[in-house]
């Protein structure tokens, strides 16, 4: 009886504590003395508040290391400065088998296939790192590998098959970048300072691709060539050193952007950009007097989904590739006296001839070289080469084991590089309308290997969606 006596008095205590506390809570008021503030009175330093989608490209910066070379090989830009991919070198490259190319440094990086470029011993390339929700420009020693410094800014973004897909070009007073959202970003080459940038959404009311955007810039005679495709500009023309507009096309065609990037072309005799958009083909000017305007355009070719860019075949011919079952096209260009007129001599299926998925072809004295897309026919996935005369019977093509999926390839000399987009590397030797396999060689146990490849100074570098590798490959 005692105890239950204690147990009650125990159970009462507490609960008149419990109401004190909470009645206690409401009546307690901590300051008594509420002001309202006026905006400013914080402190907060001038336009810090930060709004939704406010991106502001190349705000943080961070030097890890300095480091000068006396190396002067270059690989600018996309497809390389002549813009085919094919790369003549002084140094004797090493083919044989049995000797492996060593793996001189690698680094790891967020999920994408934005390839490097390389000029005078630096390596630059676009990255994104998800956990800071960032785009960020990396430079790093070709000799060392070591990261000397980087730029990069906030663009919150959901994974699609990875993020960054560019490549930057680069130069002795420059380096630009696309972003996967179209921020254009120009920055000092050694210092990594910001020079100026453009947000193309914003200045042309661009529509970014499904995949982001995969258009490579250009630069031709200093000024920046893209194709922004918006609601009133086809392509623009950009002042590399200010970041000014110094021309514009109008996009009377009403193309939206592709993956594709500009080919700068010479047709019928004229200098002439070429651009694959999502509605059609077009040629725009690239001669000083009229650049900028539109010479041409063509709508029969209208891929939903084009990334392979064009490839000039002759001084009025253009191959077209696209995957996702649209095949390959030929275009032909003409002019009569002031008019230009251009249509589509040829399309077809991927099974019916030459095609590609996702990288551009290369065209190699009289091969055009290729791997066929996976709705190629019997030819998915192989290493093909076509003649320029017949886009539909090939005249070499790879062993029923040599697939290689959307890897990559370039040509270094007379050899042929290909990259298995599982991340093994194979060698061919380019012989009259055939090729002999010299080497192959597992270089990263990777997945997607999709970024095209970039050479200089004896190095290759290759890239899947998690790693770069540099390789030395020159004697």
């Amino acid at each position: 009886m005692k105890q239950e006596t204690i147990v009650n008095s125990v159970t009462l205590l507490a609960g008149l504590a419990f109401a004190a506390a909470i009645a206690g809570w409401h009546v307690y008021a901590p300051r008594r003395e509420l002001a309202l503030q006026l905006p400013g009175s914080d402190n907060r330093p001038p336009e810090s508040a930060r709004k939704a989608g406010d991106v502001r490209i190349g705000e943080f910066f961070m030097r890890y290391d300095h480091a000068a070379s006396s190396l002067t090989g270059k690989w600018s830009c996309f497809r390389g400065e002549q813009s085919t991919n094919i790369v003549r070198t002084p140094e004797k490259i090493q083919t044989r088998q049995e000797s492996a190319y060593p793996v001189e440094w690698s680094v790891a990086t967020g999920e994408g296939h934005a390839s490097p470029v390389i000029f005078n011993g630096l390596v630059y390339f676009l990255d994104y790192d998800e956990a800071l929700s960032s785009d960020a420009l990396r430079c790093f020693s070709l000799e060392s590998g070591k990261e000397l410094w980087r730029r990069w800014y906030r663009v919150p973004m959901k994974r699609n098959h990875g993020f960054s897909r560019t490549a930057p070009v680069a130069s002795a007073g420059y380096v630009i970048t696309i972003g996967p959202q179209g921020h254009l970003m120009c920055c000092d080459p050694l210092s990594g300072s910001l020079k100026w940038a453009l947000d193309m959404q914003k200045e042309f009311k661009t529509e970014v691709p499904f995949w982001y955007t995969g258009q490579c810039p250009r630069v031709d005679d200093g000024t920046l060539i893209v194709a922004p495709a918006g609601e009133e500009v086809l392509l623009a023309g950009i002042d590399c050193n200010t970041g000014s507009i110094a021309w514009k096309t109008p996009n009377t065609p009403g193309y939206k952007m592709s993956h594709s990037s500009i080919i700068p072309m010479t047709l019928e005799g004229k200098k002439t950009y070429v651009y694959v958009g999502v509605g059609g083909v077009c040629g725009v000017s690239a001669e000083k007097e009229d650049r900028g305007e539109l010479l041409w355009s063509v709508t029969k070719w209208q891929p939903s989904v084009v990334a392979p860019s064009p490839l000039q075949l002759s001084p009025n011919a253009v191959f077209l590739a696209a995957g996702y079952g649209t095949g390959g096209a030929l275009l032909r260009v003409s002019k009569s006296g002031q008019k230009w007129s251009a249509s589509i001599a040829e399309q077809y299926k991927p099974s019916e001839g030459l095609s590609s998925e996702q990288q551009t072809p290369i065209l190699y004295g009289d091969m055009i070289i290729s791997v066929m897309p996976k709705d190629g026919g019997s030819l998915r996935g192989k290493l093909v080469c076509y003649s320029p005369a017949d886009l539909h019977n090939p005249v070499w093509s790879s062993g029923a084991d040599e697939r290689f999926g959307l890897g990559p390839y370039m040509v270094i000399n007379n050899n042929l590089f290909v990259l298995k987009d599982d991340g093994e590397l194979y060698v061919y030797e380019i012989q009259p309308q055939s090729m002999k396999l010299l080497k192959r060689q597992r270089i990263m146990d990777g997945a997607d290997a999709w970024g095209p490849m970039a050479y200089a100074d004896g190095r290759l570098i290759v890239r899947d969606a998690h790693e770069v590798a540099c390789l030395k490959i020159g004697e």
